[in-house]
C-alpha cells in the first residue's frame, strides 16, 4: 500500500482534513468519539504525520532549528545534546539540519527558517561573515551563532553569539610546544582561504612563532579538512618533505588523530619522534593511544548558553548578547619536552 497522507486518513475516517489535523496536534475541540476513530485509523495504517506539512498549517510552530556545518566533527554532538535537553524543557522541538562544506551557510539558514517555520535558530560552525542587517531583519526570528567566527560584521545588534577566542586558543597550543623546546612545528589547517575558525587558528600559530622568535615557514603547513582521512593524508605529505619536524599542531582533534595515525604508521613514535597537539577536547582524543594533548572548548556550556540567550530573545526578556568563553589546555601523553633546542628555523 502507498504511504497515506492526511487527506487519505480523513477520507477513511469520514471527517475533514482539519479534524484529522486537530487530532494529530491534540487540540481539545474534537469529540472524543471522533478522536478515537481517527487515532484508530492512524494506528491501523501506521500513518506517520509529516512534520513539514503540519508546520505549514500552524502559525504557532514551536520549533527551534540547529544548523550544523559538516557531519564529521563529533565536537558538535555534545553541543547538540545539550541544546536538545534545554529546548525540550521549554516545551519546544528541535529540528536538526546539517550543511555540507560547499554549502552557502547564510542561504542554508534562510531556507531552513522559512521551510520549518522556526521560532529561533542556532548555527554551529559555518561562515556568517557576510550576514547583513537587512537579511536578519527580514527573517524576523532570533539567531545565535555558536562555535563559529565573526570577522567584519558590524551588525552585532541583530544577532547573538557564543564563541571562543580561536586565535588566542591556537596561540596557547603552539606557545606550549615552543616552551617545550620545539622549533620545527608543523601545522595541519584549513588554510588562509578559510573564512571561518580555521583561518583564526592559523593566525594563532603564526603569532606564537613570532613571540618565540621563530620565522613562519610555509613548507610547514599542509591543508586538511576536518576529517580523519584528510589529516592522515596531510600528515603524510608533511613527512614526505623530510623537514625534521619535532611537533605538529592540528587545528581539530579529528585532524590530530588522523595525523597521529599517519605518524605511527610510518613506524615513528609519539611523542619521542614527533609531538602532537589538537584542538576541541573531544573524547576520541583522550582515548586515543597515546592520549592527545589538546585545547578544550566548553562545548556543553556553549550549547546551554546559546539556548539561554535564544529563549530570552524569544520571550522578549533581553537584547542580543555576545559571549566569549574560556578554553583550557589539557596536557596528556602526546607532547614531549626537548632537552636541547634546535637552531632557529
Amino acid at each position: 500500500m502507498k504511504n497515506l497522507n492526511i487527506r487519505d486518513i480523513a477520507k477513511i475516517a469520514g471527517v475533514g482534513v482539519s479534524t484529522v489535523s486537530r487530532v494529530i496536534n491534540n487540540h481539545p475541540d474534537v469529540k472524543e468519539r471522533t478522536r478515537e476513530k481517527v487515532l484508530q485509523i492512524i494506528e491501523q495504517y501506521n500513518y506517520i504525520p509529516n512534520n513539514s506539512a503540519r508546520n505549514l498549517k500552524r502559525s504557532d510552530s514551536k520549533n527551534i532549528g540547529v544548523l550544523v556545518k559538516g557531519i564529521h566533527n563529533p565536537f558538535f554532538s555534545k553541543i547538540v545534546q545539550s541544546i536538545e535537553e534545554k529546548i525540550d524543557k521549554e516545551g519546544y522541538s528541535l529540528i536538526l539540519h546539517y550543511s555540507t562544506g560547499d554549502c552557502n551557510d547564510i542561504e542554508a539558514a534562510i531556507e531552513l527558517i522559512k521551510e520549518k517555520k522556526l521560532k529561533g535558530l542556532i548555527c554551529l560552525g559555518g561562515d556568517f561573515d557576510n550576514l547583513n542587517k537587512s537579511q536578519l531583519i527580514d527573517l524576523k526570528i532570533p539567531i545565535v551563532l555558536s562555535s563559529t567566527s565573526i570577522f567584519q560584521n558590524e551588525n552585532k545588534d541583530n544577532f547573538s553569539s557564543v564563541i571562543i577566542e580561536n586565535e588566542e586558543a591556537a596561540f596557547k597550543a603552539v606557545d606550549y610546544l615552543c616552551k617545550l623546546g620545539h622549533r620545527k612545528i608543523g601545522i595541519i589547517a584549513t588554510g588562509e582561504g578559510d573564512k571561518s575558525i580555521g583561518r583564526l587558528r592559523l593566525k594563532g600559530y603564526k603569532k606564537a612563532l613570532h613571540k618565540n622568535n621563530m620565522k613562519y615557514n610555509a613548507e610547514f603547513l599542509e591543508i586538511g579538512e576536518y576529517t580523519f582521512q584528510s589529516a592522515f593524508n596531510a600528515m603524510n605529505r608533511l613527512l614526505d618533505k623530510d623537514l625534521g619536524l619535532t611537533a605538529v599542531f592540528a587545528t581539530s582533534d579529528i585532524m590530530a588523530i588522523g595525523a597521529s595515525k599517519a605518524i605511527l604508521k610510518r613506524g615513528l613514535n609519539i611523542p619521542d619522534d614527533i609531538s602532537v597537539i589538537g584542538f576541541d577536547g573531544i573524547e576520541y582524543a583522550e582515548f586515543f593511544h597515546p592520549s592527545i594533548t589538546t585545547i578544550k572548548q566548553p562545548g556543553e556550556y556553549m550549547g546551554e548558553k546559546s539556548v539561554e540567550i535564544l529563549f530570552d530573545l524569544i520571550k522578549k526578556k533581553g537584547d542580543h548578547r555576545h559571549i566569549i568563553l574560556e578554553t583550557k589546555l589539557l596536557e596528556r601523553e602526546s607532547c614531549k619536552k626537548l632537552v636541547q633546542q634546535e637552531d632557529d628555523v
